[in-house]
């Protein structure tokens, strides 16, 4: 290979494809790529459900919800990542597609302020984590702002070079992550026994419906972004079965290791129980590499949003930024109050899932094209519409005082919003696709 040709093939692969689809050549395999979503669901609010399923249901039932929502989550995903895979772009990409060329950045606005959020409160949470750990072990009080600033660069650190470093991460953290966390399972068991799993719970039992929902709605926004990773996949059934098994396997695995340990243990706090084990370092490492495996993937997909708004600034400038403006948040303890804005968020975010999806395999497949997405209309006003109806949708299915609470279906309202999305998207579509063609 000549010195030119080397020097084209380093930059190439330095590229992350943000604004572009992923050149064939550069395409994963299945296995690499489940790899990397399984890394992402391994993460500690699924080990916190396993831990409040635990302490809340029998055995079989806690399991019972678990399989079922992660089924739920493994199937929407893999329909997401098709659309991704077969179009090579990210979902802030695919907006444009949807709703226009202005359009979609309004779309790409709130798909990155909500990963964006997202990632600092995620950061908060592992910095809360991280000092009772090492407040228990070593005796040690940390400041959570120096901890929130430590975690958020680490975090950011891999975001900055894109998805090939994402999947570096977790090719070797998720082998290490399993390990640490038989080892924890192992222990309890040969401390407690088997007897305690079997034991009935003393508190009113989680009705079946209610923990279904629970575990959809760790990850149903996740799925929505699914493109963001599915681009990468060699063949739409690479992209479809890495999504499937890394949302089944990812989200599933933590939280049943989590039911099991709070069974044994009869308690729901997961550092104290990694401790009493006397697994004091494997608890660090555990809460380091599960946080930083999924929060990395928040800023990752908050800087793939905004690169679609902001086209002249280079993607690791903005995930820089980004990343330290959600790092100081964090620092500053403002995280705390971005959850009730991130609930809202979730709302105008899931429904663009039921859209994308819709469009592409039931109303226009032949408009998803790179080649012609400049001449894209700049607003296309009935996805407009169905999204901004669709979050109200969700709106009347949630429950006051975060929502109306007018009626329940799937008892998971960003669930509601995608499904809502998908069957209005189509109707609409097929009605007025011609008609649009026609004027156009």
């Amino acid at each position: 290979m000549s010195e030119a040709s080397q020097v084209k093939s380093n930059e190439a692969s330095a590229q992350d494809f943000e604004r572009e689809p992923v050149p064939a050549h550069m395409r994963k395999k299945w296995l690499s790529m489940s790899l990397v979503w399984i890394a992402i669901g391994i993460d500690l609010s699924a080990m916190f459900l396993g831990a409040e399923l635990g302490n809340g249901m029998n055995l079989s039932d806690s399991l019972t919800a678990t399989v079922i929502g992660s089924v739920i989550l493994g199937l929407i995903g893999a329909l997401c990542a098709f659309v991704g895979a077969k179009t090579g772009l990210s979902t802030a990409m695919i907006s444009r597609f949807l709703f226009g060329n202005v359009g979609a950045r309004i779309v790409s606005i709130v798909l990155g302020i909500f990963s964006l959020g997202w990632f600092g409160v995620q950061v908060g949470f592992f910095a809360s984590n991280m000092h009772t750990a090492f407040d228990k072990l070593v005796g040690v009080d940390l400041p959570l702002g120096l901890l929130s600033f430590i975690g958020g660069l680490l975090m950011m650190s891999t975001a900055i070079w894109g998805y090939r470093s994402i999947e570096r991460l977790s090719v070797w953290s998720v082998p290490l992550l399993v390990i640490f966390i038989g080892i924890a399972v192992f222990t309890a068991f040969k401390t407690k026994g088997t007897a305690a799993i079997w034991e009935p719970i003393s508190a009113s039992p989680i009705p079946m419906g209610t923990a279904i929902s629970l575990v959809i709605g760790i990850f149903i926004v996740g799925t929505v972004l699914s493109p963001d990773i599915g681009r990468w996949a060699r063949t739409p059934m690479h992209a479809v079965t890495a999504a499937f098994i890394g949302f089944f396997v990812g989200n599933s695995f933590m939280t049943v290791i989590a039911i099991f340990l709070s069974r044994l243990m009869d308690t729901d706090d997961l550092t104290n129980i990694f401790i009493a084990l006397g697994l004091g370092l494997p608890a660090i490492i555990v809460l380091t590499l599960a946080q930083w495996t999924t929060n990395t993937n928040n800023l990752y997909s908050a800087s793939l949003g905004f690169s679609v708004v902001f086209q002249r600034v280079p993607k690791k400038l903005i995930t820089i930024i980004a990343g330290i403006l959600a790092t100081l948040l964090a620092v500053f303890g403002i995280y705390d109050k971005f959850l009730s804005f991130l609930n809202v968020i979730t709302s105008f975010v899931s429904p663009i899932g039921g859209l994308y999806t819709a469009e592409y395999l039931l109303v226009n497949r032949a408009k998803f094209t790179f080649e012609g997405i400049d001449r894209n209309k700049n607003w296309i006003i009935r996805s407009l519409i169905v999204w901004v109806v669709a979050t109200l949708f969700a709106y009347m299915t949630t429950p006051a005082p975060d929502g109306f609470g007018l009626f329940q279906l799937t008892r998971v309202p960003a669930l509601d919003a995608f499904i809502f999305a998908f069957i209005v998207q189509w109707i609409v579509g097929k009605l007025l696709s011609k008609k649009e063609e026609q004027k156009g």
